[in-house]
């Protein structure tokens, strides 16, 4: 009667063990096709923000060029030059003893 008892059990533990065992590769087989899934949209995702970045750093390298670019204007709004060239152009001025030609309208 021990016999039957211990082969019973045995035997119990062997199908369980094989269920369990199904299951568990059934698991990691699920759980290795989620994180390969995860992984590739990580990788697009990834791509897409190395584009960006990419983009961004050529906007700050042009802005960087603009900004550059308004400070020597910014130096030469300053000077004599600059002011005596608005004051010839826009304003039409001129110095005391200077003389303009202008060409003829006809030709």
């Amino acid at each position: 009667m021990a016999r039957k008892r211990r082969k019973r059990a045995v035997s119990r533990k062997k199908r369980i063990g094989h269920f369990t065992v199904f299951g568990i590769i059934v698991l990691s087989l699920v759980l290795c096709a989620t994180l390969y899934y995860k992984r590739s949209g990580l990788k697009t995702q990834e791509r897409e923000y190395a584009r960006q970045i990419a983009e961004l750093k050529k906007e700050k390298k042009e802005a960087d060029k603009r900004a550059q670019e308004i400070e020597e204007y910014r130096e030469y709004v300053k000077t004599d030059k600059y002011i005596e060239e608005v004051a010839r152009e826009k304003l039409g001025l001129v110095y005391k003893d200077e003389i303009i030609f202008e060409p003829d309208s006809d030709n």
